[in-house]
């Protein structure tokens, strides 16, 4: 059955524990920035919880696109 409602990805991708993919895209992610680490949270398209850890410059740039939201950490 396909999707009437097609999700739009962010661009950032991440490794999927549970269905042990790589290169899963990332639904809606939130960048925090915790210990001096820019990690990126999300979803996948089946709802299942995700995260990636991002360098300074691609976390800014993801923001800046509007692609991501600023989290908790920023200073």
């Amino acid at each position: 059955m396909a999707k009437d409602k097609k999700e739009e990805t962010s661009g950032i991708t991440a490794y999927s524990v549970k269905t042990k993919t790589k290169n899963v895209p990332m639904i809606d992610p939130v960048i925090n920035v915790k210990s001096g680490k820019y990690i990126a949270i999300g979803k996948d398209s089946e709802g299942n919880n995700m995260s990636a850890i991002l360098s300074k410059a691609k976390a800014e740039d993801f923001i800046k696109a509007g692609k991501a939201k600023q989290g908790e950490g920023w200073s």
